[in-house]
């Protein structure tokens, strides 16, 4: 359940009045307040429209990508939000009854030119025709089948891919995977690709939080020596947050997500027609 889940309860549809084909802000704030917003203990800040899609399935609708900043608790916190518009009508939730096709599971924003920077970049050439994003998790099953065969690809083809790694622990899944993508961090920062690699081969208890155990497996499996002070150093806690924050930004709600080329890969295989298109 995503965060503004928690924070919001939706209606299904609303009808509202609205000026132009996309709303202002002060039109989707009231819309919000009114129709969105069931906690009265949750302040809209703003509302800002990041991005505006066309979907051809959803002749008249425009798709509305937005940022919802909100107060909760004294607390601000900036939301992506989806709605979509058709003149009178927005609705967080659009569905096609005949096959169930929920439309807000089906889009996703463009990843901004400032998630390729150096940090992230994983493999490949930042010069590289194509970019490849990924968000994963090590202990992920899904991940553990899909995003090797993307490192290998990258590593054969360095000229055409560019791979920038984002890492999206999936802590309530397996906790283990705190301190393993935080390792495989310091493996990044300090250019040993091939033990970062052997993360996705590792056997581990995936319940398991204890350093004192975690670490002796993480160089025996990998080859790659950290300490217990690396890993809970408060610098190395930031950057992995911001991964936290970007993976929000994008709307990205599982693992592995893949972007090619800026947009979202949903069969996370785009990449490979790209090998046989050079």
């Amino acid at each position: 359940m995503s965060l503004m889940s928690k924070l919001l309860t939706a209606t299904l549809i609303a009808s509202v009045s609205l000026s132009a084909a996309v709303p202002t802000e002060k039109e989707l704030i009231k819309y919000v307040k009114r129709h969105v917003i069931k906690n009265p203990s949750v302040k809209i800040n703003s509302i800002k429209i990041i991005e505006t899609k066309q979907v051809p399935e959803l002749k008249g609708w425009d798709v509305l990508l937005t940022n919802l900043s909100v107060n909760v608790e004294g607390k601000d916190i900036d939301i992506p939000e989806m709605m979509f518009v058709n003149g009178d009508l927005i609705t967080p939730v659009l569905m096609n009854h005949s096959n169930g096709k929920n439309y807000r599971n089906e889009i996703r924003p463009l990843v901004p030119n400032d998630s390729y920077d150096d940090a992230h970049l994983l493999m490949g050439n930042k010069d590289a025709k194509h970019k490849i994003l990924v968000f994963s998790d090590p202990q992920c099953p899904f991940c553990q089948e899909i995003v090797p065969d993307i490192f290998k690809t990258v590593k054969a083809n360095p000229s055409t891919f560019a791979l920038y790694y984002y890492h999206m622990p999936l802590l309530r899944l397996h906790p283990v995977s705190d301190a393993l993508t935080k390792a495989m961090h310091i493996a990044q920062s300090q250019g040993k690709i091939a033990e970062f690699e052997k993360f996705y081969t590792m056997k581990i208890d995936y319940k398991e939080t204890n350093l004192d155990k975690i670490i002796p497996e993480i160089k025996k499996q990998t080859g790659l020596e950290v300490t217990k002070a690396q890993l809970e150093d408060k610098n190395l806690t930031t950057a992995m947050e911001l991964d936290t924050k970007m993976a929000t930004k994008l709307m990205v709600t599982g693992t592995p997500t893949i972007y090619v080329d800026g947009e979202w890969d949903k069969n996370r295989d785009g990449y490979k027609k790209l090998i046989s298109a050079k």
